[in-house]
């Protein structure tokens, strides 16, 4: 019983996750088919909070090589070694803790009024779900003046898998659900 009720409520955190759009804003004055090439803007990868536990070399190498990849595939090409780039790139992992509420109905009433009914009391239990939030966001500064020329973000539940190609997977897609408004039409 109890594992059926985790299931319904991973179920339905899953569901409550996976129908997050992807959030992008930009200044609109900008002229982004005039952004040729890109740097890292160091640090390159900022955490939030600033915990030992979230911070991972290996994390940022895989957030590092999916936004190059990215930006590769929009037309932005890395600047020339030590030189900086029409706009640089800042990345952030933001780790949050998060409740929800699920609500599971036991018992109650069967039947009809020509059969009257019968059944047992209905009883309510409600249980909180705590699980992590990673919000992953990107932010690309103009190279010559340093302001935010276009920021995107997405979230997803934080995956604890212990397969290192599930967690690189994972950092791809999401990389490229928030490169996907890129540049701005």
């Amino acid at each position: 019983m109890f594992r059926r009720l985790a299931l319904l409520a991973f179920t339905l955190l899953l569901g409550a996750c996976a129908g997050t759009p992807v959030n992008h804003d930009f200044d609109t004055s900008r002229d982004f088919s005039a952004y040729r090439s890109w740097s890292w803007k160091e640090p390159a990868l900022q955490y939030r909070p600033d915990d030992p536990r979230i911070k991972s070399d290996l994390t940022e190498q895989r957030i590092r090589q999916a936004v190059a990849d990215q930006l590769d595939q929009r037309g932005l090409r890395p600047a020339q070694a030590g030189g900086r780039g029409d706009v640089m790139v800042q990345t952030y992992l933001i780790v949050e803790d998060r409740q929800q509420q699920v609500t599971t109905n036991y018992g109650g009433g069967w039947g009809g009024p020509w059969n009257g009914y019968w059944g047992g009391p209905m009883y309510n239990e409600t249980r909180n779900i705590s699980y992590k939030v990673a919000t992953v966001q990107i932010d690309l500064l103009d190279g010559k003046d340093g302001k935010l020329v276009w920021r995107g973000s997405d979230e997803q539940l934080l995956s604890h898998s212990p397969n290192p190609t599930d967690r690189s997977t994972a950092v791809r897609e999401t990389v490229a659900r928030i490169l996907a408004n890129y540049p701005p039409r």
